[in-house]
């Protein structure tokens, strides 16, 4: 085997980097365990903070780099946002009244609807007809827009300017999605912005529990203010005093009705961290008991370490594991009565720096100089912000720069604040509070700082989310109970086990102990390499991603099947072991390579166009492929030649006594029949589109929108009770009820209450409706609400999953389901044009391919209803259709292989029959390979779990028609096609012998 060096070289480096990252799960382990031995949870966090890894690498580092688990797997919430194209339109546009503008906005929404064109383009397009010799300078010559369009600019680069502008509030929406999500704590969130769909920023949240309060968060509109402030010296006193007060047992009923002024005498109080600057305190850690003792002593100040002079609105620092405990106090009724009413105490929105101690944040003292309690000065005056340098000390700052109005307050503001600090508040989080110098005019100004260059990136940003605030709306979401995630990790280790051990078995049983092991042994490494790979990505593994990773199994074992069976008929042609090894590999490589390169081009598609589960799975099935390749290509090849070069293995045997005649010296007529076979697929066909017709199929939310509540209840339950009370619960609006499971106790609702509005009550209504339905008809007994949404308390009936998909997401679903299957079978087309240089090849196979996605569609057409599991049409049966297609080629190509081959042996060979040969010798591949991939399968449909049956019923399917659309659908179109063509040439090759013997 040539370049063997580089093969052992890479098989070195995916191993030892496989190792590497897949020992970061086993490290996070040890860690959680070894902290669990501690009883106190601070001990517990401050363990975790203290390791080292590797002596590099952090506990948290650890938890970021460990495979992750999907929300399947682990419970948790996803949901996609929509930043509103719209309403950032509108706000350019200042709200204009002009009745062209509200009807080209109202027009456009609509057909964006069903349209796949953007917002904007269909919002220029109805303007230049509504307002005819108008130009969109006209609306958009705005303060907001002010530098950026004119009275004199063109359509076009108006357009692009809301383009850009748009773009911007997606990043911002994007960056204050991020900020909230880190405050909220949440471990290994994935926050992206998913390409090809302008406005939408996915969110997962593996372990969240609270979604109603996730959604609030998540769709607040982000509120940028500029606040005066006092300075510490002046709060500090207060602060004292409403420690010792607090430590005399004051609640509520004791404290006094009115404050004094007394200031408290400064208490002696244990500090828990250092600081740098040389006027803080360098104090020790106290140990737990001193911290509990101190905390009696000193309830607020044994936790929030104060400052002092020249430190402006900075008035103390404190761990992030106490902020909860000291927001709770010095908001409470006792600091109500303590803190003057204009005084309001904000935290930083990250660590403060200067600080030794890791994740101290700051508390701020911002003065209310209002009546109404608003900020002296919005967010929405700021017109640009950049990030840059300041020319004399070259530190990272920001510029910033306000509209006429915005510049006149500043002036002011800035102008009665010299030698103060100014704070810059988001969300009610401190970004910055810089000391103002002296009075600013003229609107720009820079803010500068201890910045890093990121922070200022970040902070320009907020600021200009600020000036143009983009509401966002869920427009898709997915809870899941972490009882519910267990359970499906339970039954994909098993689907996995069983499906892999019988793998393992059935290739021993076909052919023999050592070749058998061998190829199982490139499937253990297989799996090994995927795992180390998908752990690099920091991908999350799915229950999709399971059933990708098995299914990569098959197409491992097709690999092995392919280089066994050439090397047996090498054999039986009378070679030594040592040919006959070499030819084999040489002689399969084409065929494994072609059917790798068409499933991976499927994989690639389903990635794509595909979301959440689809995308799982197409990522761990495109790496399982690329792995089973090398290992059952190269790797196993190398312990061949190195047993053989040593003299070993020379009468190796790759068959048992099962497998030895298995479909040998078979000389079936196949394409003597292509009439009748030919009929039976036109009346399959015509019965699978009749069936659309008359049943039609049944769509999911994913393609009609709505929401799905997966609800476990305590008594058997009928769908048909359900179905009842639904219709009094919801009555205007569409709603269904499935059993899942086989004891009827689980029973899936769907209803697409409301679905179109974008307000987000609408959610905790739909799910109050359905809670106080199903009680009043007897079928719940929880108590409230609350303990009806919980996965957890499944006592009394509980919703242990819910999704919801609103109908700009299903509309794009049906768009992308429909182009990727068009694509897919293009692509295919192409490849095997380019590939085999025959249009023949081409056809046959995309004319087959077609007719299996059409059997596995109208399959679920027919049989709806009929099956214990759903049968409905969702973003996982088109996944499933498109697997089919690029599995389905695989078979089609092994067949194309040989009989390409066969033409170069024998080319006055009988086209009909070189065409039965080629199929004759490679049915005992095809079956070997269709019964391994469906023992799969069959173990995924019996054992995966509901979520994952349809798929793998529709791969079932897939697997067994796929087999014999090979044989019986595009061998023989090719054979048509490529018999004319062929005779055609004879003829003209005789006639041409004759001319020339005259």
């Amino acid at each position: 085997m040539q370049n063997k060096g580089i093969v052992i070289c890479t098989a070195v480096l995916l191993t030892l980097a496989s190792i590497f990252y897949l020992s970061f799960s086993f490290a996070t382990r040890y860690y959680d365990s070894e902290a669990a031995k501690l009883k106190d949870p601070i001990a517990q966090q401050d363990y975790k903070d203290s390791v080292k890894y590797l002596g590099i690498y952090s506990y948290q580092k650890c938890l970021e780099t460990q495979i992750g688990l999907g929300l399947d797997l682990k419970g948790g919430m996803n949901v996609i946002l929509e930043v509103s194209v719209p309403d950032v339109l509108e706000t350019l546009a200042d709200h204009k009244t002009d009745p062209a503008f509200n009807k080209s906005m109202k027009e456009a929404r609509a057909e964006e609807e069903t349209s796949q064109s953007d917002f904007i383009s269909l919002f220029v397009k109805y303007y230049h007809q509504n307002a005819p010799g108008h130009r969109l300078a006209e609306l958009f010559a705005t303060q907001q827009l002010q530098g950026k369009v004119n009275p004199q600019s063109s359509d076009s680069e108006v357009e692009k300017v809301l383009r850009e502008e748009v773009q911007a509030a997606i990043d911002n929406s994007f960056n204050v999605v991020r900020t909230r999500i880190d405050k909220f704590g949440v471990v290994q969130p994935n926050i992206q912005k998913l390409e090809g769909q302008t406005g939408r920023i996915m969110v997962e949240m593996p372990g969240i529990k609270e979604p109603e309060r996730m959604r609030k968060l998540l769709q607040g509109s982000a509120n940028l203010e500029f606040w005066e402030t006092y300075n510490a010296e002046e709060i500090i006193p207060y602060l004292q005093q409403l420690d010792s007060r607090l430590a005399n047992g004051e609640t509520t009923e004791t404290a006094d009705s009115t404050a004094t002024e007394t200031k408290a005498k400064p208490a002696e109080k244990p500090a828990k961290f250092k600081i740098k600057n040389a006027d803080k305190n360098d104090v020790a850690k106290t140990s737990n008991a001193q911290m509990e003792a101190a905390k009696k002593q000193h309830p607020l100040l044994a936790m929030l370490q104060t400052t002092g002079q020249n430190s402006l609105a900075l008035v103390g620092y404190a761990s992030v594991r106490d902020t909860a405990a000291i927001s709770k106090l010095i908001y409470g009724p006792v600091a109500k009565q303590v803190l003057p009413s204009d005084v309001k105490l904000l935290w930083s929105a990250t660590p403060e720096d200067g600080i030794q101690a890791k994740n101290i944040f700051g508390l701020y003292a911002i003065k209310v100089t209002s009546n109404n309690g608003q900020a002296p000065l919005q967010g929405d005056v700021v017109t640009d912000a950049k990030d840059g340098f300041n020319h004399m000390t070259g530190k990272p700052e920001v510029n910033m720069t306000m509209n006429t109005e915005g510049a006149r307050r500043w002036a002011a503001l800035t102008k009665a604040n010299i030698g103060k600090a100014i704070a810059i508040v988001l969300d009610n989080a401190v970004y910055s509070a810089p000391r103002v110098d002296g009075e600013i005019d003229g609107g720009s100004s820079s803010i500068s700082g201890n910045f890093t260059v990121e922070m200022t990136k970040d902070l320009a940003n907020t600021l200009k989310s600020g000036r143009m605030p983009a509401p966002a709306r869920i427009v898709q979401e997915e809870v899941v109970g972490p009882t519910l995630g267990a359970a499906s990790i339970q039954q994909g280790i098993i689907s996995f086990a069983i499906a892999f051990v019988l793998l393992i078995i059935y290739m021993v049983l076909m052919y023999n102990f050592i070749p058998g092991m061998i190829a199982n042994a490139a499937l253990i490494i297989n799996v090994f390499f995927t795992l180390g790979i998908l752990t690099s990505f920091q991908a999350a593994l799915t229950m999709s991603g399971i059933a990708g990773m098995v299914l990569s199994l098959g197409t491992a074992v097709d690999a092995n099947v392919l280089i066994y069976e050439r090397i047996k008929e090498e054999l039986r042609a009378g070679k030594g072991m040592k040919q006959a090894v070499a030819a084999g590999y040489g002689n399969a490589f084409s065929a494994i390579f072609d059917s790798n390169l068409t499933s991976l081009i499927t994989g690639v598609i389903l990635y794509v166009f595909g979301t959440g589960p689809i995308q799982g799975f197409a990522t761990t099935w495109i790496i399982g492929i690329v792995c089973s390749f090398f290992s059952a290509v190269f790797l196993t090849r190398l312990v061949y030649e190195h047993q053989l070069n040593k003299d070993r293995w020379q009468n190796l045997k790759y068959w048992t006594g099962i497998s030895k005649n298995l479909m040998q010296d078979k000389n079936y007529k196949f394409m003597s029949i292509y009439k009748s076979t030919f009929g039976i697929v036109i009346i399959l066909s015509a019965v699978f589109i009749g069936s659309f017709f008359v049943r039609g199929l049944a769509q999911s939310i994913d393609f009609t929108g709505g929401r799905n509540y997966v609800v476990q209840f305590e008594k058997s339950t009928q769908p048909e009770q359900v179905r009842e009370v639904l219709r009094t619960i919801f009555p205007n609006a569409t709603t269904s009820a499935l059993s899942l499971g086989t004891d009827n106790k689980t029973i899936r609702i769907s209803t697409n209450y409301k679905i179109e509005s974008n307000n987000p009550a609408v959610d905790n209504e739909a799910e109050n409706m359905l809670y106080q339905g199903l009680k009043k008809a007897g079928l719940v007994s929880q108590k409230n609400l609350e303990t009806f949404k919980n996965p957890d308390l499944r006592a009394g009936g509980s919703i242990i999953s819910s999704s919801k998909v609103g109908p700009s997401v299903a509309k794009d679903v049906t768009y992308g389901a429909i182009i990727s299957v068009i694509i897919a079978l293009a692509a295919i087309f192409l490849y095997i044009l380019v590939r085999f240089r025959n249009v023949a090849f081409s056809l046959g196979s995309t004319i087959a391919l077609a007719f299996d996605a059409l059997t596995v569609i109208g399959l679920f057409s027919l049989l709806q209803g009929m099956l214990p599991f759903s049968l409905e049409i969702d973003q996982t049966f088109i996944g499933a259709v498109l697997t089919v297609i690029g599995y389905s080629i695989n078979d089609k190509v092994v067949v194309f292989d040989r009989i390409r081959e066969n033409f170069k042996l024998h080319p006055k060979q009988d086209i009909q029959t070189l065409f039965n040969d080629s199929i004759n010798q490679t049915l005992a591949r095809t079956i070997n390979t269709s019964f391994s991939t469906l023992i799969v399968l069959l173990v995924i449909l019996f054992l995966g779990g509901k979520s994952i049956q349809p798929f793998a019923f529709a791969m079932t399917m897939g697997v067994v028609f796929g087999t014999l659309s090979s044989i019986f659908i595009a061998s023989p179109i090719a054979y048509l096609f490529m018999g004319r063509s062929i005779e055609d040439r004879r003829l003209n090759e005789a006639a041409l012998e004759t001319a020339e013997a005259k």
